[in-house]
């Protein structure tokens, strides 16, 4: 996946002052994205604080590291019973 040139606490920023009652247009023009980027970022963070958005990082991050263990001991459980069924 692609990452975005912007930071999260930079989207957030941005989403902050639009609330304030900034004009979009402005702050696209000022921040160098599209309309559809904004209305975006406004769906996916719309009341998300910064301690929030840490919290879901370290979720992520302990996920994958879950699924990967999950994982490597599915296939070493496909490895024993191979051997088992195998007759010698």
């Amino acid at each position: 996946m692609r990452k975005s040139k912007y930071t999260e606490g930079q989207i957030l920023n941005v989403l902050k002052q639009a609330d304030q009652g900034a004009a979009i247009d402005d702050l696209c023009r000022e921040h160098g994205m599209s309309r559809a980027m904004f209305y975006k970022w406004r769906s996916r963070y719309s009341g998300t604080s910064p301690s929030m958005l840490a919290e879901l990082r370290e979720l992520k991050a302990e996920n994958q590291r879950l699924k990967k263990m999950y994982a490597e001991e599915r296939l070493k459980a496909e490895i024993l019973k191979e051997a088992i069924e195998k007759k010698w």
